[in-house]
């Protein structure tokens, strides 16, 4: 008997079959190593913190309680309480809110600007490219963290404008990975051979060289989101993040900084809460990265 013949993914590469839904599910979870689980244990934690806090602590983020300000981690408060006697674990948690809405919307609007940006570049003709890429040069001229403190000082600390000042901060990195796709699969052997056939522009554009450019965004998306959350909590670290009494994990970083001699917690806490969460995402990121590439043993 013949074996049964595979049949590529329209817009695919040659070579590429079509698998069932469970095939997929299963190859993945047998290429899932212990830390990759636990990293996908903590981004959960994170999300259901994001979603709905009140499932992980019954404090109130807000309370303050003079009588029990400063108090070291304990029992009664996991992680201590700060300045104003307010929990810290339950400002953690609350906090995940504002800190991955930033990480998320400004990894969104940065991507946003360099997909336009890079597939304008990568399809335009030479001078439409040269044009935008010398305005990312001029971009990469400034460094990340400048260019979101100018945009703070000027519009005013507040969630929104976290996200706005991190998204244009990190655009133009990403601008020129999408250049750099879009180049590549642009000169692939498929989308000459669609051209060959007599395809309209449009629909290879549509069909072959936009799904396939923007394939390995995703895995460039999910270690954005961390980076984006580190970029925003360096800017609150210096007084510009979100204002008080915002749980925000930045806010907090700068509201423990005075109190560092006397309760450490302040920061430490805040601190590993970002970095988990960052290495976290990042785990997971590099683990669908070599899922993609087809890196890890099926």
């Amino acid at each position: 008997m013949s074996a049964t013949p595979q049949i590529s993914r329209p817009g695919a590469p040659e070579g590429a079959p079509n698998r069932l839904p469970h095939q997929v599910l299963a190859d993945w979870v047998r290429g899932i190593r212990p830390g990759v689980a636990l990293a996908g244990l903590v981004v959960a934690f994170f999300v259901v913190a994001m979603i709905v806090p009140s499932l992980l602590t019954s404090q109130d983020p807000y309370a303050v309680n003079l009588e029990q300000t400063l108090q070291a981690p304990s029992w009664a408060h996991i992680m201590g309480t700060d300045q104003s006697g307010r929990d810290l674990y339950a400002r953690i948690i609350y906090g995940a809110r504002e800190s991955l809405l930033i990480g998320l919307g400004a990894t969104a609007l940065g991507m946003a600007i360099a997909i336009a940006l890079g597939v304008l570049a990568g399809l335009g003709n030479k001078w439409v490219d040269g044009i935008i890429s010398r305005g990312v040069e001029v971009m990469f001229a400034f460094p990340i963290l400048l260019l979101a403190l100018l945009f703070v000082a000027v519009f005013g600390p507040s969630v929104t404008t976290e996200i706005v000042a991190v998204g244009l901060g990190t655009a133009p990195g990403y601008a020129r990975m999408v250049r750099g796709q879009v180049l590549s699969v642009r000169d692939s052997g498929y989308v000459e051979a669609a051209r060959a056939l007599g395809h309209p522009y449009g629909s290879i554009v549509r069909r072959h060289i936009f799904p396939n450019a923007m394939r390995p965004l995703v895995v460039v998306m999910t270690l954005g989101v961390g980076q984006s959350i580190v970029w925003a909590s360096g800017i609150a670290f210096l007084g510009l993040g979100v204002p008080p009494p915002s749980p925000e994990w930045g806010a907090l970083l700068n509201a423990g900084r005075n109190y560092i001699t006397q309760a450490w917690w302040l920061e430490v806490m805040p601190g590993v809460a970002i970095v988990v969460f960052s290495l976290s995402l990042t785990t997971l990121g590099r683990h669908l990265q070599q899922r993609l590439e087809g890196g890890l043993n099926r």
